[in-house]
């Protein structure tokens, strides 16, 4: 299926998103910048990415707290119900793998979740980043620990003081 893309530019790296008028279908983040990405025209952004845009703004400025957009994931049916259940984790909560495991209803099943989760293809919209080991440890995360210790961060009611 040919989606439509677009790139966004996050304090945490280069967003690629892309969808159509039934979803989101990704948001991923990329390692290279904006600058390096070729051919590209970032402005033009179409129609049915902007709201995303425009949600992810309202995000990273601190004024959204939750995500209201039209999400069309691909992947399995398990793979789903898990990235379903991601959805019911609040901004600024936290989950443990093994309780989100006990959520599905099969705590034999906590590879299988985690596995899921590291295969989440909607970036921060579906927060995966909120799942965090038994011990409370940043275990697991696609992007990157630090982008995950980032998003938490953000997402903190105690946001660290700047020391100057």
């Amino acid at each position: 299926m040919d989606y439509k893309f677009t790139y966004y530019k996050t304090p945490i790296g280069t967003a690629k998103i892309e969808g159509d008028e039934n979803g989101i279908v990704s948001i991923t983040v990329l390692d290279e910048t904006l600058n390096s990405i070729a051919d590209q025209n970032i402005f033009d952004i179409p129609e049915c990415l902007q709201e995303c845009i425009h949600q992810l703004d309202e995000y990273f400025n601190g004024s959204r707290k939750e995500f209201s957009l039209k999400l069309n994931p691909i992947g399995t049916d398990f793979q789903k119900s898990v990235w379903k259940e991601l959805l019911n984790i609040p901004f600024g909560k936290r989950k443990t793998y093994m309780e989100q495991t006990k959520k599905l209803g099969d705590p034999k099943a906590i590879r299988a979740v985690a596995s899921a989760n590291g295969k989440n293809p909607i970036w921060i919209v579906i927060p995966c980043h909120r799942v965090v080991g038994s011990d409370g440890s940043l275990t697991g995360y696609a992007g990157g620990i630090w982008r995950k210790k980032w998003l938490l961060e953000h997402e903190s009611d105690f946001k660290q003081q700047s020391l100057f």
